[in-house]
C-alpha cells in the first residue's frame, strides 16, 4: 500500500516516514507543497495522503482544497502545530478525513492511518481474512489456520494487498506499485520472487497466476507444502 507524505520539517518528515515503511507501507515524501501538488497529479495509485499544514510554497489546505475541488476521494490525514479548535474545524471544512495535532505519538499516527485505511476500503473489521489466511495489519502478524506465518516486510506487504481485493487480479506493475517508493530499486523479477516465497509457505493453491494478467488468490483454500 503506497501513501504520499507532504512534510517540509526533514525531522518530522523522516520520523514518519520510517515508521511508516517499518508498518509496510511504501511512501513517497515530498518537502513542499508545489512538489506534493504535482505528486497528487501524477497518475500514483496513492491510498493515503498524509499532510501537513505549514508547507513552504503552498500551504496544505490549498493542496487539500484543490485535491477535493477536483472530485479526488483520497483520505487525508492532516498533521498541524496550529492546536486550536478553529484550526481543526477548518482543516475538517477543507475535505480532511481525520487531524493529528504536533508533537503526536507515531503509534496513534500509524492507527489513524489504518483506522482511515479500512474506511476507504469498506471495512470495519481490522482482521483481513481470506479461506485460511488471516492478517492482523495493526499487529503486523498473519496466520495459515491457527499457526502464525513469518514473512518478510515485503511478503506481508504483498499477502496484504491481496487481501484486501480478494477476488480482483493484480499486475506486476500493480503489485510494484505498492510494494515500492520512489526512491527504491526494484528488480525486474522482484515481485515473481515475492510471490515465489509466499507460495512455499502458504502452498501453491494460495496464489493463482492469471497469464498475461497477473496474480491473485486462490479460490480454493491453500494446501500446505
Amino acid at each position: 500500500m503506497r501513501i504520499l507524505l507532504v512534510e517540509d520539517d526533514p525531522m518530522i518528515g523522516a520520523a514518519v516516514a520510517d515508521g511508516l515503511r517499518g508498518a509496510g507501507y511504501a511512501v513517497d515524501w515530498v518537502q513542499d507543497g508545489h512538489a506534493g501538488s504535482r505528486a497528487l497529479a501524477a497518475d500514483t495509485p496513492y491510498a493515503l495522503l498524509v499532510l501537513d499544514i505549514g508547507l513552504p510554497g503552498r500551504d496544505g489546505l490549498s493542496l487539500l482544497r484543490e485535491l477535493r475541488g477536483r472530485g479526488g476521494s483520497l483520505p487525508v490525514l492532516l498533521m498541524t502545530a496550529r492546536d486550536a479548535v478553529s484550526d481543526r474545524v477548518g482543516g475538517l471544512d477543507a475535505g480532511a478525513d481525520d487531524y493529528l495535532v504536533k508533537p503526536f505519538d507515531l503509534d496513534e499516527l500509524l492507527a489513524r492511518a489504518r483506522a482511515l485505511l479500512r474506511r476507504a476500503a469498506g471495512r470495519a473489521d481490522p482482521v483481513l481474512s481470506h479461506g485460511r489466511l488471516r492478517l492482523d495489519p495493526a499487529a503486523h502478524l498473519a496466520w495459515l489456520d491457527d499457526a502464525q506465518l513469518t514473512l518478510s516486510a515485503r511478503e506481508f506487504a504483498l499477502l496484504h494487498a491481496l487481501l484486501e481485493r480478494p477476488g480482483a487480479v493484480l499486475s506486476r506493475a500493480q503489485l510494484e506499485e505498492r510494494l515500492y517508493g520512489w526512491n527504491e530499486s526494484v528488480g525486474s523479477n522482484a515481485v515473481e520472487v515475492h510471490i515465489h516465497h509466499l507460495r512455499r509457505k502458504l502452498g501453491d493453491g494460495a496464489i493463482r497466476n492469471v497469464r498475461g494478467v497477473g496474480y491473485t488468490l486462490g479460490s480454493d483454500q491453500p494446501e500446505t507444502s
